[in-house]
């Protein structure tokens, strides 16, 4: 399946809750991941749709074990002709990309132990 280029994307459930769009269920993450092969990643930009909710999905969904996310960026969000609420300007989407190499790349290799 992956080799097909197949993946599972969560991008939320929806709920009668309405501070999100649809309610992220990064629960769901590792649970598929244990379920089937195929790699699990997160749609934190639907989930949200509101710009400010997107980097803490992103961060949540990658801390549950996301193999990717699909994240909405464009140069002017405000201008967009759909989807700007949710979308993250170049810079922003940078800024988010260094915090989450923060803590996923000393997650994925070894620690060293000190002598």
């Amino acid at each position: 399946h992956a080799e097909a280029g197949l993946v599972l994307c969560e991008r939320g459930i929806r709920t009668f809750d309405d501070a999100l769009r649809f309610t992220l269920d990064v629960g769901a993450i590792p649970v598929l991941q244990e379920r089937c092969a195929l790699p699990v990643i997160a749609d934190p930009s639907h989930a949200a749709g509101k710009r400010s909710l997107v980097p803490p999905l992103a961060r949540a969904s990658v801390a549950a074990g996301a193999a990717g996310l699909l994240v909405e960026v464009h140069p002017e969000p405000e201008k967009a002709w759909c989807d700007g609420a949710q979308s993250l300007s170049p810079e922003e989407f940078r800024m988010l990309m260094r915090d989450i190499e923060r803590f996923v790349v000393p997650a994925v290799r070894p620690l060293r132990q000190r002598a």
